[in-house]
């Protein structure tokens, strides 16, 4: 996975309401305040769209030397060449996506468990992505993962795993103290009038 930095990890959940221009915005600015590492999720967008988006949104990115990681969409991530793709427990299994892309692309694994995490290690994912920790206004039907079950997957996997789920800069120092590797936002951010000052008072609160 080489010199991944995985302690500010943004998800960028774009809408079918939402324009282009509006979700760039929040990304660059949130990139500007601290963000590490762009996940663009676009759950409602169909093939073509999604292409254009993440095509656009990953040369704006590339500039700024920030990787793109794409969620679920294996083929648009190979489409646009993008540094990696996350996935969950429903979605392609990580040996697939080794065998068709390139052995040096990123693959993140949604974990809610020690024995999902334990898979996804043994199949070869590159970091986990562990919650939701707090409710999230971004996914229906979540259950929060108490810090002490976050914990147990970060002592369980020898590979870096990110919080996600309801985290802010209220709560992000205490869900650090179970030794994952960085958090992830996604509303916290994208929906804040002021984008970067979002980021910015999150990355501060990871080094109390």
């Amino acid at each position: 996975m080489g010199k991944l930095d995985l302690r500010l990890y943004l998800v960028a959940d774009m809408q079918a309401d939402h324009s282009h221009d509006a979700l760039f915005h929040q990304v660059i600015a949130a990139v500007v305040g601290g963000v590490t590492v762009v996940q663009l999720r676009a759950k409602n967008l169909s093939g073509r769209p999604f292409y254009e988006l993440a095509l656009a949104l990953k040369q704006r990115l590339d500039v700024l030397s920030v990787p793109l990681i794409i969620n679920d969409r294996l083929d648009i991530a190979m489409a646009v060449d993008a540094a990696g793709v996350h996935v969950g427990q429903d979605d392609l299994p990580v040996p697939v996506i080794r065998r068709l892309w390139a052995p040096d692309k990123i693959v993140g694994v949604s974990t809610h468990s020690v024995a999902e995490a334990k898979t996804a290690v043994a199949q070869q994912a590159d970091y986990l992505g562990a919650g939701a920790m707090f409710a999230t206004s971004t996914k229906d039907n979540t259950t929060a993962l108490a810090l002490r079950d976050l914990t147990a997957i970060v002592a369980a996997a020898p590979i870096p795993v990110v919080a996600i789920g309801g985290i802010n800069a209220d709560n992000a120092a205490v869900v650090m103290t179970s030794g994952c590797a960085g958090v992830a936002v996604s509303s916290a951010v994208m929906g804040a009038d002021d984008a970067r000052a979002a980021a910015l008072a999150i990355k501060r609160s990871l080094l109390v």
